[in-house]
């Protein structure tokens, strides 16, 4: 189990928001066996512990016309990891910063709306990034799997 603390029924609950996270109070009680309230009371609870972070609508870039999505590794110096993630995190075309394992590593995501745009964050801020020792990028062709939300 990855998330010790969740019982039974708030794992279900979990699991079916995952799924859809538009689904009623009402729905969700119909399928786990509890009151709308109960559910509700649930939520909010789970909400309130942080466990739950937020409800979003999520965008396959492959679907828009001309979106590029990439993926970067970044290795910095040690001393300069904090700024260069702290450049990245202002970037809006970069949506994603892990601090991965590794000799001072971030691995970054980034979607442009065009090569052109991507070209741009490569040339006027990932290339211009303080101490970073390599930094290599992949574009993402096709996706094959991505499992949205926490596999319970």
């Amino acid at each position: 189990m990855f998330m010790d603390g969740l019982d039974d029924l708030d794992q279900k609950i979990v699991n079916l928001l995952i799924q859809n996270a538009r689904m009623s109070y009402s729905e969700i009680g119909q399928q786990v066996g509890i009151s709308r309230v109960a559910v509700k009371m649930r939520v909010q609870a789970l909400e309130q512990k942080g466990i739950i972070e937020e409800y979003t609508t999520i965008i396959n870039p492959q679907k828009i016309s001309g979106a590029v999505s990439c993926y970067f590794e970044i290795e910095t110096k040690p001393d300069t990891l904090a700024e260069v993630a702290g450049i990245l995190e202002k970037n809006d075309t970069v949506t994603q910063i892990y601090r991965v394992t590794g000799k001072s590593r971030l691995h970054v995501h980034a979607v442009a709306s065009s090569n052109e745009e991507m070209e741009d964050l490569i040339c006027n801020t990932m290339d211009k990034l303080p101490g970073v020792v390599e930094c290599t990028c992949n574009t993402i062709l096709s996706r094959i799997k991505d499992i949205k939300g926490l596999r319970l």
